[in-house]
């Protein structure tokens, strides 16, 4: 039998304080700056180029657009669940309400790919920019520290994306206020600099290159014209992944009823906004096809402005950028582990509070680990794939669980409602499968393995170990020794 756990089970655990559970700190504008700081990464300082040298020239802020308006259908499913579920787990809360526990268990366990292996994925991209700034200072580290197993003959470890996972996770044990501090001050660095180069660009931007602004198709699938633009969106639309890791910390919002909506949303609308702007200034500075195959197209863009000054300002805003994302994603893994713990499915070591910080520390100590090893030994190139797959999954799933809850629960009180439902729901799981297709065969491979190994786990564990599944039996009495043995 696929149980489902009472919604008002989970609104009774989200009330439950003292020691042993999550302290509530994260004010709205926190969990606005949580959002950003999981979005602005890689996406904006690297892909944007990428996806205009290959796919949309200038029109790439129409891609952004296009990314953002499929993430927004699944962003108001997001939000009416976290408003009305306000409980660690994000996606896989939602699934066990609605779907049942299997397919809570399936996306808990998908959610692994888009948390852990995206704080991987990211982590190797800081290695890269933080060496760019040793070499600006004048400083070099060995091939073998800076490269994956793979990447180096005889092997090697990239030893600083180890050491800033490492270190964001020890900052996590220390507190989620602290860690959410942090992440504020990072946020602020990257956003400044984002509006600097927005702000000081303009003035420099060439007409002529954004003449046309949708380049004519070249015959290519995906290359220039509206097919282009498409292509553009599906590729940047990793651009913003994260606004979901702020459902993560529902369980730790003073108001989440009202904090988690806003949070969702608002970090999408200010993203989207900067995106649309970055692009434009950055397409408008230089032709596009510049950005072929340039891994720091903003750098690149910015230089014919002559502030040279700016240009190390640039990488420090990138590996502020990276820091905030990784941190988030960190975070949100270990809330989604602590939540299956709780219920079961996972061992009790996942759900221990650390007396003091009230932070799911071995948790955090256990990923500090998992995701350093992909961090060291994986290329960059094998992670982000799995990333993106297991993101589109989750909110798939996500969109499909809202539909379900208005027809098996209408009259629940929801804080926050998704707006012209089914129509919304649909149209993120259209634009979520949309994109999944257009991903390699490798990645589905990867999924299909990385889901035979979950669904293992939960038959020989998790499903024997559900604390709802267990509910109500009786424990038999265990007889009294006899004397003299």
């Amino acid at each position: 039998m696929n149980l489902k756990k009472p919604i008002d089970v989970l609104i009774a655990e989200s009330a439950e304080s003292g020691e042993g559970t999550l302290k509530r700190t994260l004010s709205s504008t926190s969990l606005v700056a949580l959002g950003i700081g999981a979005i602005i990464g890689a996406g904006l300082f690297s892909l944007t180029g990428i996806a205009a040298a290959d796919h949309a020239g200038p029109a790439v802020t129409l891609s952004f657009v296009l990314a953002a308006v499929g993430c927004a259908f699944a962003g108001l499913c997001y939000a009416e669940f976290a408003s009305m579920i306000p409980v660690a787990g994000s996606a896989y809360t939602y699934s066990y309400a609605t779907m049942g526990e299997f397919m809570a268990w399936v996306i808990g366990w998908d959610l692994v790919l888009e948390y852990a292996l995206g704080a991987a994925t990211v982590g190797v991209s800081w290695s890269g920019y933080f060496n760019k700034l040793l070499h600006e200072f004048g400083l070099e580290m060995p091939l073998f520290l800076t490269k994956s197993f793979a990447e180096v003959d005889g092997g090697g470890i990239n030893l600083p994306a180890v050491v800033i996972v490492s270190l964001l996770s020890l900052m996590l044990i220390r507190g989620t206020k602290e860690s959410a501090s942090l992440n504020n001050v990072l946020v602020i660095v990257k956003v400044a600099v984002v509006i600097i180069f927005i702000a000081l660009g303009w003035k420099f931007i060439n007409p002529a290159n954004h003449t046309p602004y949708i380049p004519e198709n070249t015959g290519v699938k995906g290359e220039f014209g509206i097919s282009g633009i498409a292509a553009g969106a599906a590729l940047v639309f990793f651009a913003f992944i994260g606004f979901d890791a702020v459902s993560t910390a529902a369980q730790e919002a003073k108001n989440p009823q009202k904090g988690m909506p806003i949070g969702i949303l608002g970090s999408l609308v200010v993203c989207t906004i900067l995106y649309v702007l970055f692009a434009h200034v950055m397409t408008g500075l230089v032709p596009y096809s510049v950005f072929k195959g340039d891994a720091s197209p903003a750098a690149t863009a910015f230089k014919v402005t002559g502030y040279n000054w700016l240009q190390m300002g640039l990488i420090i805003a990138i590996l502020a950028g990276y820091t905030s994302v990784i941190l988030v994603m960190l975070m949100g893994q270990s809330r989604v582990f602590y939540t299956m713990s709780k219920d079961g499915l996972l061992p009790k070591f996942f759900s221990n509070i650390h007396s003091k910080f009230r932070t799911p520390f071995k948790t955090n100590i256990f990923f500090m680990v998992f995701v350093s090893i992909f961090a060291g030994f994986v290329p960059v190139t094998d992670l982000g794939h799995m990333v993106s797959i297991g993101t589109l999954f989750a909110f798939s799933l996500v969109c499909i669980g809202v539909m379900l809850l208005r027809r098996t629960d209408p009259d629940r009180a929801r804080p926050f409602r998704t707006p012209l439902v089914p129509f919304v729901p649909i149209m993120g799981i259209i634009v979520c499968v949309y994109l999944m297709s257009s991903l390699p065969l490798e990645a589905w491979i990867r999924l299909a393995i990385w889901m035979a190994l979950g669904i293992a786990i939960y038959f020989f564990y998790g499903k024997g170990n559900s604390v709802l599944r267990n509910k109500g039996k009786v424990v038999p009495p265990v007889d009294p020794p006899k004397p003299g043995l």
